[in-house]
């Protein structure tokens, strides 16, 4: 894949999706997404939320998808949607220019179909699915008409931007790895690493465990080596800490 960025990253924005709490052991996770500007003023989107339907009715939607069985929204407004969050940036999703989706679950593909005209990476084990994940199964998305870039191994997509292949908590789960002017460089792990004690615990519920420890040690190495500020896919510590939209990270 030729790289699809032409500037460098020049600031970060994450995007507040959401919360959560997990029925197996209560934990109350945030909903998250990340909107990448570059130094050519290309904007980059990872994931996009929950579907909207959660916004308008949660109860509804949670019984119609069977997510009762694992969990529940404890908050999901019309604020979360990708659009409201954009807003905060000044953006709209006509600003978008490459859309990444970082595995198919339903938290973060809900709105992928949003965003018209515009690329998605996404990984190859992924898009052969005849739907996405989404949840438990039921994979009642369809695939959005979009220009689908695949890839199935690390890739570079622009300076000092790259695309972590990561499978384990999903068999296409991506993960982040960027460098920005004042932060340095960043490691975002998606749910490739929910959480640091996912270390401890052995990945369980993964798609599979030992494929996503072995990635999950990747990756803190390289964050480690790179002395990276690292980001968690849901991380019930270190979500009430970071900064959200509209405030950036630069």
């Amino acid at each position: 894949m030729q790289p699809l960025l032409k500037g460098m990253p020049a600031r970060m924005a994450i995007l507040d999706y959401g919360l959560f709490q997990v029925h197996e052991n209560g934990r109350i996770i945030g909903i998250c997404g990340y909107l990448i500007q570059t130094t050519e003023g290309e904007n980059v989107l990872i994931d996009s939320g929950f579907p909207a339907k959660y916004a308008k009715d949660p109860a509804a939607a949670t019984q119609e998808d069977a997510l009762g069985d694992f969990g529940q929204v404890l908050k999901l407004t019309d604020q979360n949607l990708a659009p409201s969050q954009l807003q905060l940036l000044g953006l709209a999703p006509g600003d978008i220019d490459l859309m990444i989706q970082s595995h198919t679950h339903i938290d973060h593909v809900g709105y992928m179909d949003g965003f018209p005209g515009v690329p998605i990476v996404i990984a190859a084990a992924e898009r052969a699915l005849p739907r996405p994940l989404y949840w438990s199964g039921k994979q009642a998305m369809e695939w959005p008409d979009a220009d689908f870039r695949t890839i199935d191994a690390d890739t570079t997509i622009g300076p000092q931007f790259e695309v972590l292949f990561v499978p384990g908590h999903a068999p296409g789960q991506l993960a982040f790895s960027l460098e920005l002017p004042e932060t340095g460089p960043v490691v975002l792990t998606s749910d490739a690493i929910s959480r640091a004690s996912e270390l401890d615990t052995g990945f369980e519920g993964a798609w599979d465990a030992a494929l996503a420890r072995h990635h999950a040690e990747r990756l803190i190495e390289k964050a480690r080596q790179a002395r990276a500020m690292l980001i968690f896919g849901h991380s019930p510590s270190q979500w009430p800490k970071l900064r959200k939209a509209p405030d950036w990270y630069t």
